[in-house]
């Protein structure tokens, strides 16, 4: 009887078994897919803004913020460029939330600030001035109210990227890998002196520091991408 009973129980095992491994194998693919988004955000972020900025009549970079491409009949490329990045860095936080819990909560917390930063700046977009588009009033414009909200967001958005820079450097620190630690804390600085520096030049050195945060977040991205298959390998290996 007890042998008829093991031989019953076994296939039962082996289902329960295959559906864990099924799950945790759907579960870390969806964890690969966002981190994946991450990979994206930056690449995209920087070409269709270069791209823009190239082609668009009458931009000048070294007067124009990157934000006045949202303006006239091709701005909702770069609306979409700020929804769409923004979207992909929301879902990269998720990824690595999954990736780096249970102790990490500020990274993934400051990279969804981050994301929903760039989506209020696409959806509130600026008012036309400084003669862009061709033919607007060569002036500043007074303020509107949804070019009041577009212009608080990009602050907040790139403040939550150093804080985010300021992270990982902790974390790397504590990890005793110096070399990333030391590159999160020069983007941060950096992009944060570019940002703060007075005087002339202000658009030139926002796309700079545009420039250097996005190639960072590119490469904390595939890190996590590297440390979400070291995970699933010690997993597998743990389990048999």
């Amino acid at each position: 009887m007890s042998r008829q009973r093991a031989s019953h129980a076994a296939p039962v095992v082996d289902a329960r078994t295959s559906s864990v491994t099924t799950a945790r194998f759907t579960t870390a693919r969806f964890t690969t897919a966002l981190l994946v988004c991450g990979v994206l955000a930056g690449p995209l972020f920087v070409i269709v803004i270069a791209a823009q900025a190239l082609t668009r009549d009458g931009f000048d970079p070294s007067r124009h913020p990157i934000s006045a491409l949202s303006l006239g009949d091709r701005g909702w490329i770069q609306i979409t460029d700020f929804v769409l990045v923004g979207a992909l860095s929301v879902a990269f936080a998720v990824g690595l939330r999954r990736v780096l819990r249970p102790a990490a909560t500020w990274g993934p917390l400051l990279t969804a600030v981050y994301g929903a930063g760039l989506i209020v700046t696409g959806v509130f977009v600026g008012d036309p001035g400084l003669g862009f588009p061709p033919g607007t009033d060569p002036r500043i414009p007074e303020l509107s109210w949804h070019a009041a909200v577009h212009a608080a967001a990009p602050p907040v958005a790139f403040g939550a990227l150093i804080g985010v820079c300021a992270v990982f450097t902790h974390r790397f620190l504590e990890g005793s890998r110096r070399g990333w630690a030391w590159c999160s804390a020069g983007t941060g600085v950096t992009a944060l002196a570019l940002l703060l520096w007075p005087g002339a030049g202000e658009t030139v050195r926002t796309a700079v520091a545009v420039l250097i945060t996005s190639a960072w977040m590119t490469a904390i991205a595939i890190d996590a991408t590297t440390e979400q298959r070291r995970q699933r390998r010690s997993a597998a290996a743990i389990t048999g």
